[in-house]
């Protein structure tokens, strides 16, 4: 078994194994063990960065064995550039998350903590599938966990977001479903990707399958108008739910589109980026100004998501490695930046079980410390220079206004949007006096909470002074991937 077996596996292994300890009684038993399970996890991720191969395309740390030899369906994984860092995003967010969860969540801790195990190790077989059926069986079987996650833990109406959150994404999936089964078929009976990538696909079928692998990522990311179901799952989901789903489920999507629609579809992928751009910006500019008129934080902030994932798709989509690569960024911030947001709302609703903005006022007086690292948070999420929030934004405006001059500026407004409704949901709630007694009786945050802002805030801080070291470990894939559309598209 090697690396990449051991970090989708290992999680999953411990998830069962809470499962199997159903008493509350257990629960300090349950979260150490969740803990420790965490951070096992995570430590077999870092020797895939540490022994990661700089300037090259090709797969790395690759296991293949045969799963179902009938329809030559194999358990094939590998990382390249693209992939290395969401998994490496995944085992960091789900310790976060553990932490996080350690007083919040008082009944069923076993199941909440195995059902986030359970997920951290799904979602990193999502990014190192290299079979397209194994891919199909990962990114399906994500759903499960988060459905009960919110079902279970969530809030009045947490079974309507279930629903709501299942259907969508299953709908849009079985869609691709029919795609993959169309290009085994093509490709005389193989599900790998490579193979895949070398097919002649006709004009027609690529548009078809263009848009069946749309159906099921853009729900995912979610796109502009496909979005309507995440404010609903994030304002009725647990707080680690939210964070989860804003900073790694949004991204299954989005690596998607990097995985399947560019690389297998070039003809379809350049006829139709028009649509993808105008999808995008709509998301960055309206949603932008959705979010600026919301009275719920977390919705807010989900809003929010929906504006950033623009600028992931936006980036795919104007063929440059600077836009590329800039969405790649874009995903990998998003993903510290949005759990620190969703973790931030957690800890006031922890205190004061509200995440309407009006109850709150005044926070800094009676909270200093966490008010400091909302502040930056906050600042992150407007794309303050220095942050991580910066750097792929600017990468992608870069990128689109060396493609058109008008979709840099339409994307660069979003700066101004972030920034007004990031700024105005943080002077309302932290600035000012002392709103209400609710905020009067708040206590600062303490050492547990005080260690996962701090993660949180050092890998914010780090990925916007030097983002260098997250870009190197993607460039030679995202040239290889860009080449190979471009000599596609040719041919």
């Amino acid at each position: 078994m090697g690396l990449l077996s051991l970090a989708i596996w290992m999680p999953i292994v411990v998830g069962v194994v809470l499962l199997a300890l159903g008493r509350d009684d257990q629960a300090h038993v349950v979260r150490w063990l969740a803990l420790v399970g965490a951070l096992l996890s995570l430590a077999v991720t870092v020797p895939l960065y540490t022994g990661f191969k700089l300037g090259t395309a090709t797969m790395q740390f690759v296991e293949k064995s045969t799963w179902i030899d009938r329809f030559h369906i194999n358990y094939h994984l590998g990382v390249d550039g693209i992939s290395l860092w969401m998994v490496l995003l995944t085992a960091f967010i789900t310790v976060v998350v553990v932490i996080a969860s350690w007083e919040s969540i008082t009944e069923r801790v076993n199941q909440y903590m195995g059902a986030f195990l359970i997920l951290s190790g799904l979602m990193i077989g999502v990014f190192a599938a290299q079979d397209g059926m194994l891919f199909y069986v990962f990114f399906e079987a994500t759903l499960i966990p988060m459905y009960l996650i919110i079902g279970i833990w969530g809030g009045p109406n947490k079974i309507y977001a279930a629903f709501k959150f299942f259907l969508y994404t299953l709908m849009g999936s079985l869609l691709m479903l029919v795609a993959l089964i169309y290009l085994y078929t093509q490709s005389g009976g193989s599900f790998d990707l490579a193979t895949w990538y070398k097919l002649p696909i006709g004009s027609t079928a690529q548009t078809l399958l263009f848009f069946a692998f749309f159906a099921a990522f853009a729900v995912k990311v979610p796109m502009w108008p496909v979005h309507t179901w995440l404010p609903d799952v994030h304002v009725e989901a647990p707080t680690g739910g939210s964070a989860v789903l804003a900073a790694i489920m949004l991204k299954l999507g989005a690596y998607g589109f990097l995985r399947f629609s560019l690389p297998i579809l070039p003809d379809a992928s350049h006829e139709w980026a028009w649509l993808i751009i105008t999808l995008s910006l709509i998301a960055v500019v309206y949603v932008g100004l959705v979010a600026m008129v919301q009275k719920d934080m977390k919705k807010l902030v989900a809003y929010s998501s929906v504006a950033h994932m623009g600028f992931v798709t936006l980036g795919f989509f104007v063929f440059s490695d600077l836009g590329v690569s800039g969405g790649i960024v874009q995903m990998i911030a998003h993903g510290f930046v949005s759990a620190a947001m969703f973790l931030s709302i957690g800890v006031l609703y922890d205190r004061v079980h509200s995440r309407e903005i009006a109850s709150y006022g005044g926070v800094v007086n009676t909270m200093p410390n966490f008010a400091a690292f909302a502040l930056l948070f906050t600042m992150a999420n407007c794309g303050l220079p220095g942050t991580a929030g910066f750097v792929g934004e600017w990468m992608v405006i870069l990128a689109a206004v060396k493609a058109n001059f008008w979709i840099g500026a339409a994307a660069a407004s979003a700066l101004i949007f972030g920034a007004a409704y990031s700024l105005w949901m943080f002077k309302r709630v932290y600035l000012g006096a002392v709103a209400n007694d609710h905020v009067k009786a708040l206590t600062d945050i303490g050492r547990r909470e005080f260690l996962v802002m701090a993660i949180l805030a050092i890998a914010v801080l780090y990925m916007g002074v030097n983002p260098k070291p997250f870009t190197d470990v993607m460039d030679a894939s995202v040239a290889e991937l860009l080449r190979h559309v471009a000599i596609s598209k040719l041919n």
